[in-house]
């Protein structure tokens, strides 16, 4: 009975609340780093409102983001009741998100290399390892939250019941899906990742783009929605920052 419950307790999703707690280690460190850093993840809108509420005073912006850090520790402390923090689970999404994140990166290898003969160039980060480090834990959660939870995820459920009149949900025990959910549901996908891959090579700090890279950064999204789909948020956050930390910095 008590294999099953761990094994249960492994292979479940965590609840929304947990999700947040096993991410907070990485958004904190991000946070933190950033201020240091003359650039930001493209998808970050917490770095600039903190710096106009702190008045462009960093040591100020410092505390008040281990105070939010803090803060959100103690609240999921409480409403988890000590499970939402339990080091047990952040040491297995870890592992979980870099697992998936040497799978994604030699997946992504083998498919290039099929389509283009020849593997992915890999990115170099401009500033060094703790350039690297930060900007990979950034694009880690706040990439995560905008092309994972927000675009697929809501999409998938808005465009699920217009077309397929199903209810379902990404978070917790999975609905039985339609046929024509799932289509739905892999049609989207397909656009989130084209959507995330040309993300890339916009603004100022935008690649020059290359068919090549913007097929292997839509095969690494259609990964993470896959992980994220399966696994959750957290560990699609943790598997992309690990990637990126394994590209950019090791």
């Amino acid at each position: 009975m008590r294999a099953a419950a761990e094994q249960q307790s492994f292979a479940a999703k965590p609840g929304a609340w947990g999700e947040l707690a096993l991410t907070l280690p990485v958004f904190v460190v991000y946070q933190l780093g950033v201020v240091f850093l003359n650039v930001r993840n493209a998808t970050d809108l917490v770095t600039v409102r903190l710096l106009e509420v702190s008045h462009g005073d960093r040591l100020l912006y410092l505390g008040l983001t281990a105070s939010i850090g803090l803060v959100m520790s103690g609240v999921f402390a409480v409403l988890g009741r000590g499970q939402t923090l339990h080091a047990k689970k952040l040491v297995q999404i870890v592992i979980e998100g870099a697992a998936y994140a040497i799978a994604m990166g030699a997946a992504t290898s083998w498919i290039v290399g099929k389509l283009f003969a020849g593997p992915p160039a890999g990115a170099v980060a401009d500033g060094g390892p703790f350039t690297g480090l930060v900007m990979s834990l950034g694009a880690g959660f706040y990439e995560e939250l905008a092309f994972r939870a927000v675009l697929f995820g809501l999409g998938a459920k808005v465009l699920v019941w217009l077309f397929a009149r199903q209810k379902m949900t990404l978070v917790g025990s999975a609905p039985r899906l339609s046929v024509t959910s799932i289509a739905v549901m892999v049609v989207w996908a397909l656009a989130c990742a084209a959507a995330f891959s040309g993300m890339h090579y916009l603004g100022a700090l935008g690649d020059a783009f290359e068919m090549k890279s913007f097929v292997a950064r839509m095969v690494l999204g259609l990964m993470l929605t896959l992980v994220y789909a399966m696994r959750g948020f957290a560990a699609a956050v943790w598997t992309h920052a690990l990637y990126d930390v394994w590209v950019l910095v090791l």
